[in-house]
């Protein structure tokens, strides 16, 4: 398969250049004009500066090298590109999960992703690889799967079904949606006990496994099972709508006791049995390398900033959500890095100010995720999003200053906002600040919109 030509999707509509140029050029100043017109029209409104430049600046990811069309019309992304070559291929679900420009402004490429996701890259048993290998054929090769990255899946597809009114696209992949879900419930899986709670071994975004309960993980399984029930009922799958609804209320009662500490949701690492272990605080106490534990995360409510844009409501306490985002501004949020320790790649220095992906108030772990001192523009967009949707417009704002002030055009490229990778696909999230910010929602299956 290594010498398999993949191919590109303009390859295939045009038979060469030549005729490529003659069917383009014409159309070119048509285009330009369209292209005119909507950034015009942002440009135009009332939504603050700094909100209109995040979401229009990283659109350039869509015309990066990070993005490309398979023959078959199928949209795929590597997570970044490098100087030389893209960067972790596969349309990585944990980091595609994050960006809402594609489904906002493309629909019907971000359903390709969808197509990709649930019948290309999922196997018989519901396990979704998180990278879908080319060719396509090939995309359920392995048993990688993500718990982060399928139960966002899950939610994506729901908000593509809402936001297309394309009830087929919904019938068409049902059983996959079912398959899918129903993955995290096998034994000794991310929920083998099917209490609502996710205890079992958590593949995610930071490139560890996380060991036991924590809110990265349980938001997005909360959401997806809440985006889930929704579907269920349309399809008039009765029985599998009160599972999912069951799990729902169980486990977001269960995370809001039992993972709530008055400021944020903690990390209870409580599956120490097979695994390589090191010693933390007490040398009494072994638990696994590369875990959060009762650390103050970046994007612990990650499945609820997806919940507010597909309009499913909270996930959990609302009162308990907004304390932890103001803490999560008090213990996060640095004004001045030119003393901040990072072992790792630096996308903020000096004076500058950002979002740690991590802190620890209640004292930190020995050895914790490896990103864990960086600063990264998509979670830190991710959690703007969803500081707007909470009515804390200021500290939003604030992280998107400090985010557009590190990328001005003289420090950093003012379109390419990397990670792993420039144009990093993450990025993206910038866009969600418009939906936030308007309190637009749509469903074209019920034919309402608010604003």
């Amino acid at each position: 398969w290594a010498d398999t030509i993949v191919g590109n999707y303009y390859s295939r509509k045009y038979p060469d250049a030549w005729k490529a140029a003659e069917m383009i050029v014409p159309r070119i100043p048509a285009l330009e004009k369209k292209t005119l017109s909507f950034v015009e029209a942002l440009m135009s409104s009332s939504y603050p500066e700094v909100i209109k430049e995040a979401a229009l600046f990283n659109l350039a990811t869509l015309r990066s090298q990070t993005v490309f069309r398979l023959p078959d019309g199928h949209l795929m992304g590597w997570e970044g590109v490098m100087d030389r070559a893209g960067s972790c291929q596969g349309s990585c679900t944990h980091v595609w999960n994050y960006e809402v420009a594609t489904p906002f402004l493309f629909g019907e490429l971000a359903k390709t992703m969808r197509d990709v996701e649930f019948n290309y890259a999922t196997k018989d048993n519901g396990l979704m690889n998180f990278r879908a290998a080319l060719p396509l054929v090939k995309a359920a090769n392995g048993n990688a799967a993500a718990a982060d990255g399928q139960m966002g899946c899950i939610l994506k597809i729901y908000r593509e079904w809402q936001l297309s009114g394309d009830n087929d696209f919904l019938r068409n992949n049902w059983q996959q949606v079912k398959k899918v879900l129903s993955y995290a419930w096998v034994e000794k899986g991310w929920d083998g006990n099917r209490d609502g709670v996710m205890e079992g071994r958590q593949h995610n975004t930071m490139d560890v496994d996380y060991f036991g309960p924590n809110p990265q993980m349980g938001f997005w399984y909360m959401g997806a099972l809440k985006a889930a029930e929704k579907m269920a009922l349309y399809m008039k799958d009765k029985a599998f709508a009160r599972t999912c609804e069951r799990l729902f209320t169980a486990g977001s009662q269960w995370m809001d006791q039992h993972l709530f500490n008055g400021e944020y949701y903690e990390h209870k690492i409580t599956d120490p049995k097979t695994f390589a272990y090191l010693e933390l605080e007490d040398p009494k106490t072994q638990v696994p390398a590369f875990q959060l534990g009762k650390g103050c995360l970046v994007d612990q409510l990650v499945g609820q900033y997806m919940a507010h844009i597909c309009g499913l409501g909270y996930l959990g306490d609302k009162e308990h959500i907004q304390t932890t985002l103001r803490s999560i501004m008090k213990y996060n949020y640095v004004s001045d890095f030119s003393r901040h320790f990072n072992n790792m790649r630096s996308y903020v220095m000096g004076d500058e100010a950002g979002l740690l992906m991590a802190s620890w108030p209640k004292g930190r772990l020995k050895v914790p995720f490896p990103y864990f001192a960086e600063v990264m523009t998509g979670f830190e967009y991710c959690v703007a999003a969803h500081m707007i949707y909470e009515g804390q417009q200021d500290n939003a704002l604030t992280c998107i200053r400090a985010i557009r002030d590190r990328h001005d055009g003289v420090k950093r490229n003012p379109f390419s906002e990397p990670e792993c990778g420039h144009h990093y696909a993450r990025s993206m999230a910038s866009w969600a600040t418009i939906p936030a910010w308007s309190r637009f929602c749509y469903s074209g299956v019920t034919g309402e919109m608010s604003v």
